[in-house]
């Protein structure tokens, strides 16, 4: 086992010795993309062995959802990673430069990070996502997938890395790792500190806060996704009933869902409007004892654990604030700076909330579902990221490059 996760590394990094331009870069992504459309019938059907395993192991029913490919969503895979192709190349761009007194000419310059190591539960897209974006902006990729995913993740990989052959590049710049044993994972985290230079998860919660204890090098992740919606007394009743019914109900099971639901006390005439249209869209509300009295059809109590709970199901906590302080100092207590959202006509209101939380994402009378690399025009993901030091939020192509400094001279010596 060691062996094997050894072998990889070291194949990842020397495919990193043969630098990639942009055109070449460009046509394995062109090809990438007619893979998987030529394909199609075939991804389609190792998925649903997927599916069907899954099942059989009674995994649970959002894990499923996420798991499962159509040809929709193929469709969204192919427009991914052609917007993808679409950028900019990030490396070697100068993103600033100045001149000393002494005449020294210095640069910063983008660099890829080197070999990123991605361990990922259900989701295919995953797989095609983040070989893209780790391609394009020059790094290797290990990829961990989840053993419900195994059959679909092996064949996108398999198509990136003809991809790779057909145009002559080292196939190692993408791995994947078919071991489908957790022990691999436990290596990948604590003794791969040489080959690897960061680690992304991307699941649940326990996977996450398992990558972040045993790591030895830097994560890029978050361990939860308890995002807020706050609706404000200058809200406007239709806009919040429409935008909470999105952020809760469209997608239950991603981190961008909002979790708990905050009404300012002076919205109280709303509280039924809203939250029975909750109900009707299958929704369970859990309310605190002043919503409990506004509202009159059914819900469950809140104890002391529901305002640190993320649900990731059609479950959502409701709780009656006196002003937009209440609602910044409730979500800095219990969000996990994810992604917030406040619904109201006034931009004070709105600026005071945006500036004083401390997600990584805030949004301003829309939707947290969408906190997503493609909604942001990144083309897609590699996570989001709730970390203090950047990358912050969706970590796309432009947040996987790091940087160095070039200093020209012409002589000086220091005094």
């Amino acid at each position: 086992m060691s062996k094997l996760v050894k072998i990889i590394g070291f194949n990842s990094r020397k495919a990193l010795n043969s630098r990639i331009n942009s055109k070449k870069k460009n046509k394995v992504l062109k090809d990438f993309a007619k893979l998987i459309q030529i394909n199609k019938d075939k991804i389609l059907s190792e998925n649903k062995k997927d599916v069907f395993y899954a099942k059989r192991k009674n995994v649970k029913e959002n894990l499923i959802k996420r798991l499962a490919l159509n040809s929709n969503k193929l469709k969204s895979i192919i427009n991914s990673v052609k917007t993808i192709t679409s950028f900019k190349d990030p490396v070697n761009q100068v993103t600033s430069k100045w001149k000393r007194p002494n005449g020294l000419e210095i640069k910063r310059v983008t660099i890829p990070i080197g070999v990123i190591g991605v361990i990922f539960e259900s989701r295919p897209n995953v797989t095609s996502d983040v070989s893209a974006l780790c391609f394009k902006s020059g790094n290797a990729v290990i990829l961990r997938g989840g053993s419900e995913a195994y059959n679909s993740n092996k064949i996108l990989v398999n198509l990136f890395r003809k991809a790779l052959k057909k145009n002559k590049v080292n196939e190692n710049y993408v791995q994947f790792i078919s071991d489908k044993s957790r022990k691999i994972v436990d290596y990948l985290l604590s003794k791969m500190e040489g080959s690897i230079d960061v680690i992304i998860p991307r699941g649940g919660k326990n996977l996450v806060k398992k990558v972040k204890q045993l790591s030895k090098v830097p994560v890029i992740g978050h361990l939860e996704g308890i995002c807020h919606t706050y609706i404000d007394k200058e809200a406007e009743d239709n806009m919040a009933n429409k935008i909470v019914l999105n952020a809760k109900l469209r997608n239950t099971s991603i981190c961008g869902a909002t979790e708990t639901l905050l009404i300012h006390k002076n919205k109280s005439k709303s509280v039924n409007l809203i939250l029975n249209s909750l109900v009707k869209n299958g929704c369970k509300i859990l309310a605190d004892r002043k919503i409990k009295k506004l509202f009159k059809g059914k819900s469950y109590p809140t104890n002391s654990n529901t305002w640190s709970k993320e649900h990731l199901s059609s479950i959502i906590s409701v709780k009656l604030v006196n002003d937009v302080k209440e609602a910044v100092d409730h979500i800095n207590k219990y969000g996990t700076m994810h992604t917030d959202a406040i619904i109201t006509k006034n931009k004070n209101t709105a600026k005071y909330f945006i500036k004083n939380v401390k997600s990584s994402i805030a949004i301003q009378n829309s939707s947290t579902q969408f906190a997503d690399g493609g909604e942001f025009g990144f083309g897609g993901e590699v996570g989001i990221s709730t970390n203090n030091l950047p990358p912050r939020g969706p970590v796309g192509l432009n947040q996987l490059v790091s940087y160095k400094y070039e200093v020209y001279g012409s002589g000086q010596i220091r005094k």
